[in-house]
C-alpha cells in the first residue's frame, strides 16, 4: 500500500509503498478514504518524539481516518466490512499510522461509526483536534458571563474550541497572528480576537483588565497565558506539563488535557457538526500523493487544518 513515510528520526517524509498493516482479533483493518495533519505528526516527523515514545521504522505518520471497515477480528463485535467509520489511532507510540491507504484500529477507543451527515474530509479531520478541544473546554467548565482566553485560536484545536465555547455562553477572547485571523475567529463566534504578534498581555487586558476567568493555552508562553487568569482561575493546556503547585500562590487550576477518542464523545462530536452546531474548519486539502506538501503545510498555516483525500485521482484543492 502507499502511505506517507520516515525512515529514521527527522528523516524527510515520502510517499513509498510499505505491506499492508497485519491486523490482530481485537482490531479491524480500515480503508482509509481521509485523514489529516496534526501537530503529533509534525513532532514525529522532525524526530523530536525520539526518546519519548517507541518508533516503528519505517514509520507510517498520520492520527486521525475516515473510511470503510475491509476486515475484523474474530473478537471484535459492533463491527462489520462495509462499515463506514472514522476516529483516530491511539497508540503511545509512532509508526502505525493512518496517512495511509489502509489502517489498523483498536475499536474499543478511537473508533465510530460516521453518520450520514457528516462527510468523509470533515471526518478525516475531526478526532484528535474535536476531541482534545472538547477535553479542554469541559475541563475549563465555563458558566455564562464568564470571560475566557482562547491563545493559539485560529489552528484545527483551537477553531474548534472557540466554538464550543460559544455554546456555553462564556465571553471568548481568542488569538490569532495574521491580517485574515480577526475575521476568522469571529465567524467561529469569538467576541473579541486578539492579536498576538505584538504585547498580547496588552492587547488582552484592553478587552479584560482584571484579567479572564479561564484560559486554553494551545500557544506561546504558559507564563504569560498564566498571568492573564484571575487568582482562583482556571487553565487548561495540551501544550504543556507544568508541575501541580506552580501556580499555587495564586489559587489557579492548572489543567493538563488530553485527546479522548472514545466513542462517546466522537459520537457527540458528530452530531454537533450534522446538526450545524460545530464546523470542522479544513483550511487545505491534498492529496495522499501529495502528503509530504500537506506536513510541510502544517507548519505555515495559520487558519484550520490540513486535511488528505485518498482517493485516487482527487485534485490538490486550495482554499
Amino acid at each position: 500500500m502507499r502511505a506517507l513515510i520516515t525512515n529514521d528520526y527527522g528523516d524527510s517524509p515520502k510517499i513509498a509503498r510499505v505491506p499492508r498493516p497485519d491486523f490482530s482479533p481485537d482490531e479491524v483493518l480500515v480503508e482509509v478514504v481521509s485523514s489529516s495533519v496534526n501537530g503529533f505528526d509534525a513532532m514525529a516527523a522532525g524526530g523530536h518524539l525520539k526518546g519519548m515514545l517507541p518508533h516503528t521504522f519505517p514509520a507510517v505518520l498520520g492520527k486521525d481516518f475516515a473510511g470503510t471497515i475491509e476486515a475484523v477480528g474474530a473478537d471484535v463485535r459492533g463491527f462489520a466490512p462495509g462499515d463506514e467509520v472514522f476516529g483516530a489511532v491511539t497508540d503511545l507510540s509512532v509508526g502505525r499510522g493512518t496517512i495511509a491507504e489502509y489502517a489498523v484500529v483498536r475499536p474499543t477507543v478511537g473508533l465510530t461509526h460516521r453518520p450520514a451527515g457528516l462527510d468523509r474530509a470533515q471526518a478525516g479531520a475531526l478526532t484528535i483536534a474535536g476531541s482534545t478541544a472538547y477535553a479542554a473546554v469541559e475541563a475549563l467548565a465555563l458558566q455564562p458571563g464568564e470571560t475566557v482566553l482562547i491563545v493559539g485560536a485560529t489552528g484545527g484545536v483551537g477553531s474548534l474550541a472557540v466554538q464550543l465555547a460559544k455554546a456555553t455562553g462564556a465571553r471568548i477572547l481568542a488569538t490569532h497572528r495574521d491580517t485574515r485571523g480577526a475575521s476568522y475567529l469571529t465567524g467561529l463566534g469569538a467576541h473579541e480576537p486578539i492579536d498576538a504578534t505584538d504585547d498580547l498581555a496588552a492587547a488582552v487586558r484592553k478587552h479584560a483588565p482584571d484579567g479572564v476567568h479561564a484560559a486554553l493555552h494551545l500557544a506561546g508562553d504558559l507564563d504569560t497565558v498564566t498571568g492573564l487568569v484571575k487568582d482562583g482561575g482556571r487553565l487548561a493546556t495540551p501544550a504543556a506539563q507544568p508541575a501541580p503547585d506552580a501556580y499555587a500562590d495564586r489559587g489557579l487550576s492548572v489543567i493538563p488535557v488530553m485527546a479522548d477518542a472514545g466513542a462517546t464523545v466522537l459520537d457527540h462530536l458528530a452530531t454537533e457538526v450534522v446538526a450545524g452546531r460545530l464546523h470542522v474548519p479544513i483550511a487545505r486539502t491534498f492529496t495522499l500523493d501529495h502528503a509530504p506538501m500537506a506536513l510541510r503545510a502544517f507548519d505555515t498555516s495559520k487558519n484550520g487544518k490540513i486535511a488528505i483525500y485518498h482517493r485516487k485521482g482527487a485534485e490538490i484543492i486550495l482554499f
